[in-house]
């Protein structure tokens, strides 16, 4: 018998917004400026295992002041990038809105608050939300399982009723570890990831609403 889903947790860069590019691009341009180059593979191996882009300043000896100064440039290029790029992708906010009459939804993401509340300013997708949750508001970050048991707890909800939308090898290592079942959606941004651990497979978010009759 197939356990009713009740709650979906959706992940937010990639899945409900097209942020991830930006967000590569904005720490090529503060690497740079140390005369560092970041190549677009290094950067996906980095983030699928959870790591982060300054990884490859720190094996060239750059000190952590230097890193940190440049890590404040790039929140920088990335808030500009979030205000000035087109970042919606089509689709998003009928889905939601069909999807909110019959299922309670959570954004969960690992995004700073200040950068996800950027994104989101009169976008409309965070009104069909319960709640969401940001890198700030639980323990360890993805690909721990805190973010997604948080979300579960602040739902009060049962695995077994609860679906992730994920489109990151970090993200579904975070469902997997939190032992909910996870949807990943296509995106050529992070089609070199390892999804063997993934219930499900969806190419477009839209797919979604059928992939839920089915379970």
């Amino acid at each position: 018998m197939t356990n009713k889903k009740k709650f979906i947790l959706f992940d937010n860069d990639g899945v409900l917004v097209e942020t991830e590019k930006w967000y590569y691009e904005a720490n090529v341009k503060a690497l740079k400026e140390l005369n560092l180059t970041l190549e677009l593979d290094t950067y996906l191996e980095i983030m699928a295992r959870g790591g982060t882009a300054w990884e490859i300043a720190f094996a060239q000896g750059v000190s952590k002041e230097v890193v940190d100064k440049q890590r404040e440039k790039r929140d920088v290029f990335y808030q500009e990038f979030l205000t000035t790029k087109d970042i919606e992708i089509q689709g998003v906010k009928p889905l939601l809105k069909e999807l909110s009459q019959n299922y309670k939804m959570a954004i969960i993401t690992t995004s700073r608050r200040v950068d996800f509340d950027l994104i989101h300013k009169n976008r409309g997708i965070v009104d069909f939300m319960d709640f969401t949750l940001c890198v700030e508001e639980y323990e360890k970050a993805k690909p721990a399982p805190d973010p997604y048991l948080a979300g579960l707890k602040r739902f009060n909800a049962k695995k077994e009723e609860t679906i992730i939308v994920e489109d990151s090898q970090r993200g579904l290592t975070s469902a997997y570890n939190a032992g909910i079942e996870c949807a990943i959606v296509h995106n050529e941004f992070t089609k070199t990831h390892d999804f063997s651990k993934a219930n499900y497979h969806i190419k477009k978010l839209d797919e979604l609403k059928e992939l839920l009759s089915t379970l």
